[in-house]
């Protein structure tokens, strides 16, 4: 589906069955869908290559998704995740994959090959500013943010990227999320202390304890967290993208959930 306006309301997503809580997991039948997802032979063999990287299965399984569940991936990028949630939650759910401009001109050629032909038909994509998006009140079962939580507050002088406010965007998603919906965040881990902005501008990292701090605040519960990305080795010093580090750097994995009623 094409990249929509950025004042879209998500309606024609998710307000079927909106005001439903979200489904309990069964677990059988979200590892095979998982399974299914990860085998199709239509995905792109460049996403093939990253699957063991990224731990997919495990992730997938971690969060929760399920066959018929409504999911965000924000900022989705060129959709690694968005084609895996679409092949999971299968023709009863739906994904919605989100951007903001910066994103979306990114990724602008992987999002124009996963998209061709209509492929993904239950995905739509929504590109909008954060004080732009509009997502209808109790829609989503699950949500994710792979490795871009921090971007909330990176500011860099160059206006490449909108400020962005991360309180506004976790309480759009809070009242987005149905009662006991969940919001998955993996990340770069930063060492606690310093200005969160200069160390996500310096190293695109984040401390953990901010993000805990942002989305208790915004009324989610810490459920889980998971080992599965720790890397020991990191001593939090360098930026992402240096070769010294770059593919093996310290990532917390979180599990919030949206408390009733």
């Amino acid at each position: 589906m094409r990249i929509t306006g950025t004042l879209l309301a998500i309606a024609t997503v998710a307000l079927m069955g909106a005001a439903n809580p979200a489904p309990a997991a069964s677990e059988p039948d979200a590892s095979v869908a998982i399974d299914s997802a990860l085998a199709s032979p239509d995905r792109p063999e460049a996403d093939r290559t990253q699957d063991e990287r990224r731990k997919a299965h495990e992730f997938l399984e971690f969060a929760g998704i399920e066959p018929g569940m409504r999911v965000l991936d924000a900022f989705a990028a060129s959709g690694y995740y968005t084609e895996l949630l679409s092949r999971i939650v299968g023709p009863d759910g739906a994904v919605i994959a989100y951007n903001n401009p910066a994103y979306a001109k990114f990724a602008a050629k992987g999002i124009e090959a996963r998209y061709a032909g209509n492929r993904l038909p239950n995905v739509q994509q929504v590109t909008a500013e954060v004080d732009e998006l509009a997502l209808p009140p109790r829609s989503l079962d699950a949500a994710i943010f792979v490795m871009s939580f921090h971007d909330m507050y990176w500011r860099p002088a160059d206006g490449s990227w909108a400020r962005t406010d991360p309180m506004q965007m976790l309480r759009k998603l809070h009242a987005a999320m149905k009662v006991g919906g969940v919001v998955i965040v993996q990340d770069h881990v930063a060492a606690p202390g310093g200005d969160t902005a200069e160390v996500v501008d310096k190293l695109h990292r984040i401390d953990p304890e901010v993000v805990r701090r942002d989305f208790k605040a915004a009324g989610f519960a810490l459920e889980a967290e998971s080992p599965m990305f720790v890397h020991a080795e990191d001593d939090h010093t360098k930026g992402v993208f240096d070769p010294a580090i770059r593919g093996r750097t310290d990532q917390f994995l979180f599990k919030f959930r949206r408390p009733g009623p």
